[in-house]
C-alpha cells in the first residue's frame, strides 16, 4: 500500500494542474470503489474550484470553493493518469510502466484549463469522499490520527509517552496510526534500521537519548523518498505491470540475506513475520 512518500509524489503531481482549476466535468463510470460513491458526488464536484490540494496522512485532501473536501485514498492500485493539451503524465516516475487499462478508468476529472485526470484502480481498494470541511477533523478517518511526521509535533518526548510501559515492539507502535500518521512498513524498517533500534525491542525500555536518532532517521527517510519520487511498489507491479513510483534504494528492506550497510556492523540482513507483516532488519547491529 502507498506510504506516506508515494502519496505526496501524487499530491505533488496533481497541484499543478488542479489547484486553482475549475472542474468543468466529472465522470464516475462505476457506484463505487471500495465504498460507494455519496450519492451528490458528480454534482458537487462539477463546477467546483480546487483552492488547495493537501496531503493528510495517506489520504489527498483536494479543499473546494464548497463546503466540502474530496478525500481520495489510493488503496493499493489506485493512480492517477493526467493528461494535457501537449502531453500525457503521471505523478510519480513511474519505469517500464505498461499503459492503464481502460477498463481500469473510474473516475475523470476534467478541468476548464483542458486537462484530463483519470482515475484507475484495478483492485478498487481505493475511495474518494466528499467531507464538510468545517468539519474534517472529527470525522472518523481523521479524529484519532497523530501528527505527521514531519512536522514539530512529531518529536522524541511524543514517542516517549507514546512508549511508555509497553511491552510492543517499536515498530509496532510506529505503525499506529494514533501515535503518528502516514508511516508504513518500509519506511519504519528503514528508520529503525538506520537508528540501529531493534523492531522487536520493548518500546517501553527504550532509552529516551535513542528516540531523538529515531525520530530524526523517519524524517531522513521519509524526505529522501520524497525528494526521490516514492519507492518500487510491488502491489502495482503486480496489479498493472507498472514498476512503482520511483526505483527507489532501500538500506535494508527487501534485502533479506544482503550485507548491513551501517556502517562498522558486518551483519547479514533478516526476515521476520512481525504482526501478520514482513519485518527486515539486522540482529547485529540493531540492539
Amino acid at each position: 500500500m502507498p506510504e506516506l512518500p508515494e502519496v505526496e509524489t501524487v499530491r505533488g503531481g496533481l497541484a499543478p494542474v488542479l489547484e486553482g482549476r475549475r472542474l468543468v466535468r466529472v465522470e464516475a463510470r462505476r457506484p463505487d470503489l471500495r465504498f460507494p460513491f455519496p450519492e451528490n458526488f458528480v454534482q458537487v464536484l462539477t463546477g467546483a474550484t480546487v483552492v488547495r490540494l493537501e496531503r493528510r496522512a495517506k489520504y489527498l485532501l483536494a479543499r473546494l470553493d464548497r463546503e466540502d473536501t474530496l478525500v481520495v485514498h489510493l488503496g493499493m492500485t489506485g493512480r492517477f493518469e493526467i493528461e494535457t493539451p501537449e502531453r500525457q503524465e503521471r505523478p510519480g516516475h513511474f519505469h517500464y510502466a505498461a499503459p492503464p487499462d481502460p477498463k481500469h478508468a473510474h473516475v475523470v476529472f476534467e478541468t476548464d484549463a483542458g486537462v484530463r485526470i483519470t482515475y484507475y484502480d484495478p483492485r478498487r481498494f481505493g475511495y474518494m469522499a466528499l467531507v464538510n470541511t468545517a468539519t474534517l477533523e472529527l470525522h472518523p478517518w481523521f479524529s484519532e490520527l497523530g501528527p505527521e511526521p514531519l512536522s514539530p509535533a512529531f518529536d522524541a518526548a511524543r514517542l516517549k509517552a507514546a512508549f511508555a510501559g509497553r511491552r510492543q515492539g517499536p515498530k509496532t507502535l510506529l505503525l499506529d496510526q494514533r501515535i503518528v500518521a502516514g508511516l508504513g512498513n518500509i519506511y519504519v524498517c528503514e528508520a529503525l534500521h538506520r537508528a540501529r533500534i531493534s523492531p522487536f525491542k520493548p518500546a517501553g525500555k527504550i532509552a529516551r537519548a535513542r528516540l531523538e536518532p529515531l525520530v530524526q532517521a523517519i524524517r531522513d527517510v521519509l524526505s529522501e523518498a520524497i525528494a526521490a519520487g516514492g519507492s518500487t511498489l510491488r502491489d502495482y507491479a503486480q496489479a498493472d505491470g507498472a514498476l512503482g513510483y520511483f526505483q527507489h534504494s532501500f538500506r535494508v528492506y527487501d534485502r533479506e540475506g544482503r550485507p548491513c550497510a551501517n556502517a562498522g556492523c558486518g551483519g547479514v540482513i533478516a526476515r521476520q513475520v512481525q504482526a501478520g507483516r514482513s519485518t527486515f532488519y539486522c540482529p547485529v547491529c540493531q540492539k
